[in-house]
């Protein structure tokens, strides 16, 4: 994929690069670097995916794509190269986006494919490489990396340099420490609707890295756009709060480091309680009965859906890699009230009695 943008060949490249070491100066000159709690696992993580990402996966990819086309449809090479860059440009990255909406979505919904995104949500900490923190595999097979090869092979090579730029720059603001929405939501309120409900920005990214909902801020399985937010409002997904959570990363993390973090389901991890060990599953906790517990008017508890949590009836985080969330409730009083932990009630989260007249088996 040849070309020079602006008359500067690969100015996408530099321009990314150059975005990087911009956020990086920033973080490292407001000491944020100075108390940051990452493990050399984490840096590993981080920094090896993104080279391995940059240097030899996207690069084959897009090979093989224009190898593919090439045999299945050699006479549309370049058909677009022509086209105007106001259509190739929004054509390009809104097909990008909304895929990599669903593909992240289904990251979340999907266990198979959770177990390949998880490492994102290992980290306990915000920052610019965090955008970079997934599975060799995840990447391998992200949709919108195979977009990028048929859009240059279609022609859209310039409106896919200036797409990579203005998507990098969204996804690691939105992931850096920086927060710089917070001077909008001070000093420019009037306009700040429009851009969070345009683009993504970090509190809105900052929410699905939260660690639970109790916090009345965090969304871990919603506001899963990644340049624009229109996606989770359109498929109703979206949590807005212009907050940001105190506690990232995931309730009953074993901790794995890098190794089976990147390279799952080629290495395995050797924890038995990890979702990354060979061997392990989650069984149904749902049983016939309601729990009897003591509540405290004004607190707030997640009652668990999925049935696979091993802290019924309230959510551990076992429906990741699910299409459950766990129901947040406050209770309205201090006192003793039956949970329901059959999962069937019509009265969530309280019992209903609808277990009486169940088939579940425990």
């Amino acid at each position: 994929m040849d070309y020079a943008l602006f008359g500067i060949p690969k100015l996408d490249v530099y321009a990314v690069i150059g975005i990087l070491i911009f956020f990086s100066l920033v973080e490292t000159l407001t000491g944020l670097f100075h108390h940051s709690i990452r493990t050399k696992s984490d840096w590993i993580q981080e920094i090896g995916s993104f080279f391995v990402l940059s240097v030899i996966q996207k690069p084959l990819i897009v090979l093989l794509v224009f190898s593919i086309c090439h045999w299945l449809m050699p006479n549309q090479q370049y058909i677009m190269s022509g086209w105007s860059l106001w259509f190739t440009l929004p054509f390009y990255l809104l097909i990008d986006d909304v895929l990599q909406y669903w593909y992240h979505r289904l990251a979340h919904e999907t266990n198979w494919l959770w177990k390949l995104h998880l490492a994102h949500h290992q980290a306990e900490e915000m920052g610019y490489f965090v955008s970079y923190r997934n599975a060799a595999l995840y990447y391998a097979i992200m949709p919108n990396i195979w977009w990028i090869g048929f859009a240059a092979y279609l022609g859209c090579a310039k409106a896919i340099a200036i797409g990579l730029i203005l998507k990098q720059l969204v996804i690691i603001s939105s992931h850096s420490t920086t927060k710089w929405d917070q001077y909008l939501y001070k000093f420019l309120n009037p306009i700040t609707w429009l851009v969070e409900h345009i683009i993504v920005t970090p509190a809105f990214h900052y929410a699905h890295h939260g660690k639970s909902q109790k916090d009345g801020i965090s969304d871990p399985n919603g506001n899963f756009g990644n340049m624009f937010s229109l996606w989770d409002q359109l498929f109703k997904t979206a949590k807005f709060t212009r907050q940001y959570p105190t506690q990232l990363g995931l309730l009953n993390d074993p901790k794995d480091t890098w190794a089976p973090s990147y390279l799952y389901p080629f290495v395995t991890s050797d924890k038995s309680n990890s979702e990354l060990s060979k061997n392990f599953s989650k069984p149904d906790t749902r049983v016939l009965e309601p729990a009897t517990v003591n509540l405290v008017k004004g607190e707030k508890y997640l009652w668990c859906q999925c049935g696979k949590s091993k802290n019924q009836p309230f959510c551990d985080g076992s429906h990741h890699g699910s299409a459950f969330k766990p129901l947040l409730f406050e209770a309205k009083r201090t006192g003793e009230v039956k949970l329901c932990q059959c999962k069937l009630t019509k009265a969530c989260p309280f019992c209903d009695n609808s277990h009486l007249d169940s088939n579940l088996k425990n």
